[in-house]
């Protein structure tokens, strides 16, 4: 079944069953769209390193998966979740679309989750109307790809001052310095990834009032808060990036090529800040 403009309450499993290109696909293809290709022909199971985020996010927003305690008599005497008991638990509760967690980790959770409700920017922006976890899909008008985002908020329009949201819960640093640095990391560009999310939902509604903030929450204590707006140069990189994106994707899907790295004999240059560092330019 595919989808088109904005789906509310679609379980996150169809969503991510849709062949249309998401902003993670979309990192992925800028990679190399052989790695691509595998991340959609291996989609990746549920994994025990993404499950305090997923419950983060549901106590956040107030939707999504329910959490379900491993019973402690399950655990080995160390307290992981390794016997045959555990892993039992564990494999049931997510076959029926559960968030399986130690006792422990439910305490962090709540904690993590009551961090980001204290941020009084945070959770004003939570508390926007608005919808939790609305995906939208559309077909992008110059390249002609069909493409699809999940906003963990997409807010009424129809308020005041209403920004998009994206909540990050994995980072050891939320400050401004360490976010812009994880902003550019290759495998995360999180300004594609923005500029993918407003493209998408602009695309589907003909609507570009769209802008967003990330709420990134650092996962130890005392889970430290960072409300962000991208500066407008990394929302130009982003959208500079996304458009060759999806002309690689339509030209990879039309050819059904999906190569690795180039092959090129050109030398490989020094980075710009090492070149800084002994400088080589001032």
């Amino acid at each position: 079944m595919s989808y088109t403009g904005i789906v509310h309450g679609l379980d996150e499993r169809l969503y991510h069953s849709d062949p249309a290109l998401s902003s993670t696909g979309l990192v992925k293809l800028l990679q190399a769209p052989a790695k691509y290709k595998h991340y959609r022909d291996n989609p990746e199971p549920a994994k025990k390193a993404y499950d305090v985020g997923s419950a983060v996010h549901g106590k956040v927003l107030g939707i999504g998966a329910p959490i379900t305690d491993i019973p402690d008599e399950y655990l080995a005497i160390n307290g992981a979740a390794s016997t045959k008991e555990a892993k039992a638990f564990i494999q049931d509760a997510r076959d029926h679309g559960r968030i399986p967690v130690k006792k422990s980790e439910y305490d962090e959770i709540n904690a993590i989750a009551e961090s980001v409700l204290a941020h009084p920017l945070a959770r004003s922006l939570f508390e926007q109307a608005g919808q939790a976890e609305a995906s939208v899909f559309a077909t992008d008008p110059d390249a002609g790809v069909p493409i699809r985002c999940r906003f963990d908020y997409l807010p009424d329009f129809t308020v005041d001052d209403p920004w998009c949201v994206d909540l990050k819960t994995s980072a050891s640093d939320a400050s401004p310095e360490a976010f812009a640095r994880t902003v550019a990391k290759p495998e995360l560009r999180y300004d594609v990834r923005q500029e993918h999310y407003l493209g998408t939902y602009a695309a589907a509604t003909g609507e570009f009032m769209a802008r967003m903030k990330f709420v990134v929450v650092e996962k130890t204590a005392p889970y430290l808060v960072g409300v962000y707006e991208l500066a407008p140069e990394f929302a130009d990189m982003g959208r500079k990036r996304v458009r060759e994106g999806y002309a690689k994707f339509a030209a990879c899907t039309d050819a059904d090529l999906w190569p690795g790295y180039s092959v090129t004999p050109d030398p490989i240059q020094p980075p710009t800040w090492l070149m800084f560092l002994e400088g080589a330019i001032a």
